[in-house]
């Protein structure tokens, strides 16, 4: 589980083979194409955060602090991983869409041999929905799940196509360059086909309406049978049933495509088990190690309880400096919450960044002993919980170029409840975010000086005890009773919201709270107040700037964050612990009263666990549906207006950094950083060092 980019006060939002072997050259340099704009900077004030904005996007750089001091051995690790993630990227952009890598390298070679005027207003228009579709892996928009239009024509883009190198287009055997025009100008243009990345419509049918490539042939009503009939409930170990394969309809029959080695995506998934060994060679301990030849084991076996003894391998791995995320991750992406999405991190321990993390931590029973839950849904033991602060290397798949600024894992619910989870905080992301952050926001949505000057002081910091608490606290509490099975298959298409919103309220609830204070991690009650402040302004309003008029809510952190300030500001209204108010015909909504604002998001928090304690699906689908999911168009419009005046994309994502190797013969010495300042470079050299999929699977 991971909290997404979260609305900060400062900010704007803030809420690998070729894959080759390495070479035996002194030093290796990229390709010529893919670095036209890299720089290593000499000093902390020489570094860019900002490198574009298009669209409602911003791309962002990141530094990587420490990496200079790793020893040449952990370098080495680190790069090794660094090519396993890259090499697993292509998976997840086919997992959005059967036809996304059709579209990519149609956009990479327009942009790479086209022949007529790249000046011209069309073309940037065409570059600016290239550059679209590259941040969001996919024709979708990574947050909304709509699908997104080129401004250009249909005839312009034909245009293009001619006008480009024939031999670079993925024609099918014995099409033309027109034939294969007339057939993926549609897939790009038509408003028909694919709409929706993931619908969560639950009158609809949400298997034969998303367009992502996990169920090929079969309905909504199949998939929730075979999955059942699969689901072992009186299992104490279950398996995440489902999460690595696509299910399709043979000969009328239903059949699991496994990702694995053999399977589908094997091209890939070799490549990432040939980088997964040669880093289990040069591991820091035997903990790490033994987590890395599981990992490969279960690439290679496609075997579920294979991925379960990885995990539990990996939580146990807590002394190493470098880790590694990689796999099939999060649900999200699927309307079901069965698949996995392939995502990789790979990160560098910030040792006295996670002192604060750690302190929370090592606290995690006392917050569970306290916390509002029913007494029969408390742990009574909770286990090991792993917190730290890291420094990303390097994020692929799910978690680029968009990511996440905490991670909890692993997902699975009896893993972490016998064995513990490890809880993350990605503080070079947080600080990236802070450097390239936009001020106009708290001046704008919030109703005066004394509130401003609180959130501007105070949310930064609240903004990272938030993460903390979400991922350490949060999704490590309460438990499931016996009998009742994984959410996936009890809270279905609500399972994620829910989850999410759990974890929030668990850090609502605790950032008003002494403890905090008491164990040094917070100085004074005023950093929650500005937490409260700004998760219910986010929640209510500036969030409806992601949105397009006319739109409800679809993304689960989305619906979460209005889930729990709707629900807070109408069970509050007796006592006017939020109040909307109106100065200078624009919209505020105030907090009065933060002692009962803390109360209710305690009753809400009870409830949800409750809901997923007993697996009530319809408790879990009124919650969200009445509060969640509905936006007001009066107030969505007067959003947009205002947000408009601020000029900020509301939305942000990262380049990544470039390791090079440096070798003496077939050792590798070292191994040097670059940090590149474009991203239509960088993409392009992805999509040719790492393109390792057939384009359809």
């Amino acid at each position: 589980m991971k909290e997404l980019i979260r609305l900060t006060a400062g900010l704007a939002f803030v809420m690998l083979y070729s894959c080759a072997n390495p070479g035996s050259k002194k030093e290796g340099t990229m390709a010529k194409d893919s670095t036209s704009t890299t720089s290593t900077p000499t000093a902390e004030g020489d570094f860019k955060y900002q490198a574009d904005q298009f669209g409602d996007l911003r791309v962002l750089r990141y530094q990587v602090p420490g990496f200079t001091a790793l020893t040449p051995k952990q370098k080495e690790l680190v790069y090794y991983l660094y090519e396993a993630a890259l090499c697993g990227r292509d998976i997840h952009w086919d997992q959005n869409y059967k036809y996304n890598l059709t579209v990519r390298k149609t956009l990479e070679n327009i942009i790479n041999t086209y022949k007529g005027d790249k000046n011209s207003e069309d073309y940037q228009k065409f570059l600016v929905y290239a550059k679209r579709v590259f941040f969001s892996n996919g024709i979708h928009h990574h947050y909304s799940s709509d699908k997104m239009f080129p401004e250009c024509s249909d005839t312009y883009f034909t245009s293009l196509i001619q006008q480009s190198d024939a031999s670079g287009f993925p024609v099918h055997k014995g099409e033309t360059t027109v034939q294969f025009a007339s057939r993926v100008v549609p897939i790009i243009f038509d408003p028909k086909v694919a709409p929706k990345k993931v619908n969560l419509d639950p009158k609809s049918d949400m298997v034969q309406t998303s367009a992502v490539n996990f169920y090929e042939g079969v309905t909504q009503d199949e998939v929730q049978k075979f999955y059942a009939a699969m689901t072992d409930k009186n299992s104490k170990t279950p398996v995440m049933t489902g999460l690595n394969s696509k299910l399709i309809k043979e000969n009328g029959k239903l059949v699991e495509k496994k990702w694995m080695v053999g399977g589908m995506y094997t091209q890939a998934i070799e490549k990432m088990v040939y980088w997964l060994e040669k880093a289990s060679n040069v591991a820091e301990d035997d903990a790490q190690k033994d987590a890395l030849d599981k990992l490969a084991k279960f690439y290679k076996t496609g075997d579920l309880k294979d991925f379960d003894d990885y995990n539990i391998a990996w939580v146990k791995d807590i002394n190493s400096t470098i880790d590694v995320v990689n796999g099939y991750i999060e649900v999200y992406n699927d309307p079901m919450g069965f698949k996995g999405s392939f995502e990789s991190s790979v990160s560098i321990k910030d040792l006295e960044a996670s002192k604060r993390i750690k302190t929370i931590g090592d606290n995690a029973q006392w917050f569970e002993d306290n916390s509002p839950l029913k007494p029969e849904h408390k742990k009574k033991n909770v286990k090991g919980i792993t917190a730290k602060v890291i420094t990303i290397a390097v994020e692929s798949g799910d978690a680029a170029p968009s990511t996440p600024i905490g991670i909890n894992l692993p997902n699975n619910e009896w893993i972490r409840e016998q064995h513990g989870s490890k809880s993350v905080n990605l503080g070079n992301i947080v600080e990236s975010y802070e450097r390239a952050a936009g001020g106009g926001v708290i001046n704008e949505f919030y109703f005066n000086d004394e509130i401003r000057d609180r959130v501007k002081k105070l949310a930064p910091y609240a903004d990272k005890l938030h993460t903390d608490m979400h991922e350490v606290i949060g999704h490590a509490s309460g438990q499931i009773n016996k009998g009742v099975g994984q959410p996936a298959s009890t809270l279905k298409n609500y399972a994620s919201t829910l989850e999410e919103g759990r974890a929030d309220l668990v850090a609502l609830y605790y950032l008003m709270d002494q403890k905090m204070v008491d164990i040094g991690v917070m100085k004074s009650l005023d950093y929650g107040k500005a937490a409260y402040d700004e998760y219910i302004t986010k929640g209510l309003m500036v969030q409806l700037s992601r949105l397009k008029p006319g739109h409800n809510l679809e993304e689960a952190h989305m619906r979460n964050r209005q889930l729990i300030a709707a629900w807070a500001f109408e069970k509050g209204k007796k006592d006017n612990v939020i109040e909307k108010k109106t100065a200078d015909g624009k919209t505020y909504f105030v907090v009065n009263d933060y002692v009962k604002l803390r109360a209710l998001f305690g009753d809400l928090l009870r409830e949800i666990q409750r809901i997923k304690s007993e697996g009530d699906y319809q408790a879990g689908h009124d919650l969200v549906e009445n509060y969640g999911v509905i936006v007001d168009p009066v107030l969505h419009k007067e959003v947009l207006e205002r947000y408009e005046k601020l000029h900020l994309a509301p939305y942000m994502g990262f380049i990544q950094p470039v390791l090079t190797p440096v070798m003496d013969g077939d050792k590798m010495t070292d191994v040097k950083i670059e940090f590149p300042t474009d991203f239509v470079d960088q993409m392009l050299y992805y999509g040719k060092k790492y393109a390792l999929l057939p384009v359809e699977n």
